[in-house]
Order: C-alpha cells, then sequence, then structure tokens
C-alpha cells in the first residue's frame, strides 16, 4: 500500500511508520519537518503545515491507498482534510480521543462508541478545565466532519483513544513516577490513587491502525482502543516499583494538601487528573479481533527503556521534588 501519515515523526506515528515499513509498505510521511525521523531514504517526505495553503499544493495530483491522521485537531482540520482526500484516499482513518467523551454531560464510564452522541458540557470558567474542554470539542468537530464526508463518499474510520503510554511519550508521564520511585521516594500518591485507570500503549496503536488499514468492514465507523485492564492508580504504581526493584515508600496525601503546599496534583502525579478517559475497547476486541498486549508486558518495556536510556534531564513537575520530599517528611514525621 501507499500510506500517508500525516504527522509520523514521533510516538504513535513513528511506530506505525516503522511497521509499516517493516511490512513493505510505500510510506510518506506529511509534517512540519521540525523533527528529526529515524527513516532515512526509506520514506518520502513532505513538509507542510496543514493549516497552510501550501497543503492543497503539496497533495495536488496525489494519491493513496491509506491516510492516517494523527494531527486533525479542530473541525476546520478535518473539513479540507475530506475535501482534499475524498478522491484520493482509499482509505482515512483519524486518530481520535476519549476525551470527545468527557466533553459530554454525565460521561459514562466505561464509554462505548455510542456514548458519543448525547448533550454536552457547557464551556469551563477554569482556565485548565477550558483548555481540555476545548480540545474535546475540537476533536468531536473533525470528527463530525469527517462522518459527513463518509456519509457522501469518503471511506474514513475514527479510533479514539484514552491517555497513551510507552517509551516515546514525549510528555514523559509514566517517566514521571519512575524517576521518583528510583530517586528513593517516597512517592506521593494523592488521595490515595483509588481511582481505576484504562490507558493504551503507543505500539499497541500503531499496530491497530494497521490492522484497520484498507478493511472495509472498518469504514464508516468509530473505535474505542484501550487496554483491557483496569488498575487502580496505586496498583499501578506498585506494580512500577517492583519492575525497578524500589523500595521507595508510596504514600497517601489529600490533593488539598498538595495544593496547600504550592505543588500541582498533576506534576507529582500526572494520571490524578480528572479530564482521563475511560473506554470500553470490547467492539475492536470482539469485531475486528484486536487484543491489546497486556498491560505487565507494556510496563516493562517502558521500564526497561528509562534504564537503558536515561534522559539526561527530567520530566516537568520534577523540579519541584525537594518540595514534595519536605511536604512528605512533614506528613510522615521526622524519623520515618
Amino acid at each position: 500500500m501507499r500510506v500517508l501519515i500525516i504527522g509520523g515523526n514521533r510516538f504513535v506515528g513513528r511506530s506505525l511508520a516503522s511497521r509499516l515499513l517493516a511490512s513493505g509498505q510505500a510510506v510518506t510521511l506529511l509534517n512540519r519537518g521540525r523533527l528529526a525521523d529515524p527513516f532515512g531514504d526509506r520514506v518520502e517526505r513532505l513538509v507542510c503545515d496543514r493549516t497552510s495553503p501550501e497543503l492543497e499544493r503539496v497533495l495536488l495530483r496525489r494519491t493513496f491507498d491509506a491516510v492516517v491522521d494523527l494531527a486533525a485537531f479542530t473541525g476546520e482540520d478535518g473539513r479540507r482534510a475530506a475535501a482534499l482526500l475524498r478522491d484520493r484516499a482509499g482509505h482515512y482513518l483519524m486518530v481520535s480521543t476519549g476525551q470527545v467523551y468527557l466533553v459530554r454531560e454525565s460521561c459514562p464510564r466505561p464509554a462505548r462508541e455510542e456514548d458519543y452522541h448525547g448533550p454536552l458540557m457547557r464551556c469551563p470558567t477554569d482556565p485548565a478545565d477550558l483548555a481540555e474542554w476545548e480540545y474535546g470539542m475540537g476533536k468531536r468537530a473533525c470528527e463530525d466532519a469527517l462522518a459527513a464526508a463518509g456519509r457522501d463518499g469518503l471511506p474514513e474510520t475514527r479510533v479514539r483513544i484514552p491517555m497513551v503510554n510507552g517509551p516515546l511519550d514525549y510528555f514523559r508521564r509514566i517517566e514521571s513516577y519512575l524517576w521518583r520511585l528510583v530517586d528513593g521516594g517516597p512517592m506521593i500518591v494523592p488521595d490515595g490513587g483509588t481511582h481505576r485507570l484504562r490507558h493504551v500503549d503507543g505500539s499497541e496503536v500503531a499496530r491497530f491502525i494497521e490492522l484497520l488499514l484498507g478493511r472495509k468492514e472498518a469504514m464508516g465507523r468509530a473505535f474505542n482502543l484501550a487496554q483491557e485492564e483496569t488498575p487502580t492508580l496505586f496498583e499501578l504504581v506498585t506494580a512500577l516499583r517492583d519492575l525497578t526493584g524500589s523500595r521507595a515508600p508510596l504514600l497517601s496525601l489529600p490533593t488539598s494538601a498538595l495544593r496547600a503546599a504550592g505543588l500541582d496534583p498533576l506534576g507529582v502525579s500526572p494520571f490524578s487528573g480528572r479530564w482521563m478517559s475511560f473506554l470500553d475497547p470490547s467492539r475492536a476486541r470482539d469485531e475486528m479481533g484486536f487484543f491489546h498486549a497486556p498491560l505487565a508486558t507494556c510496563l516493562a518495556g517502558v521500564v526497561g527503556s528509562f534504564f537503558a536510556q536515561m534522559p539526561a534531564d527530567r520530566p516537568k513537575g520534577y523540579e519541584r521534588r525537594t518540595e514534595e520530599l519536605s511536604l512528605a517528611r512533614a506528613h510522615r514525621g521526622p524519623h520515618s
């Protein structure tokens, strides 16, 4: 196949391009060219900002068996891509987000594909919530534009994913926990980490996309993709501690105590926010035959990669680690 990846030079896109090249596909990457990729002359590169007028020029008279869009965020992105590629793409697959459910009123947990429809939240006033709400609403507008184009003949599929983990995660979320575990701790787990998580591994997203490309039964549909397991945050951090061999104590503190100390709970524990979707992946499993790799296998890969190539710098939030430790000591006592 001739496959165009919009994005493709980091994390899921890099994994997908690697898989497609390994299976003998012809890969073209379209992005702004600001980040290097490791593919050398094995791929064709189109350098372009997709929001600029240049997009039409670089795609002129080009056809592809499949297009994977990893960088569509607004309704205009969806409408423009559909207009340009309607008759030039055998299959158009957009990577969306579980956040399209989180902007629903009374979002179900877990959310199924049919839960997409329903009343939406009003625009929040808190700046942090506003950014998350705008992201989810933008993705919904993009999905709606593509679904409308699909009814007019565009062979399209939308894949909705929750928080993505893996060795190439440029948000460095699991890495934030690993640094705190290997520095001896203690590791603060806000509010006891009792909430359940259902994330996805970046390499599994790439594997699922490859599975779907060109399949007629996937066209005109949306699919949730997520791991099967639903550990609590405390269970996840415990698993990471075991994989690292750390003896760092895990300390539960209320979110209010972190805020009172001037610490951002998400800077301390990236998986402690409320804007984190929880998806039901049964359609991908039961109808497309996709089984996500075991969580234990994925976590071992992240930890192994971390130890093999420990970054020289630290993730965002770790710069206030000394204050975290002071807060932890104050709550555990001077001799703990």
